[in-house]
């Protein structure tokens, strides 16, 4: 018989390299976006603070 001859995928291991550039990727977009979240919390509290100083909303409830 002859001997035949497969090619066999080898597995090498994770890249160091790779990881490090997935991480720090993921680390920059979720980084983003909870920023993103905290300038929209802070447009929302600015914009309620000047309303409720030119008087057009109120926090107290009015007695009828």
């Amino acid at each position: 018989m002859a001997a035949h001859k497969i090619a066999h995928a080898s597995y090498r291991g994770p890249s160091v390299v790779k990881e490090i550039l997935y991480g720090i990727s993921l680390g920059l977009l979720a980084g983003g976006l909870w920023k993103m979240h905290h300038w929209n919390n802070q447009r929302r509290t600015r914009e309620f603070y000047d309303l409720l100083e030119k008087g057009e909303i109120s926090v107290v409830v009015e007695e009828e």
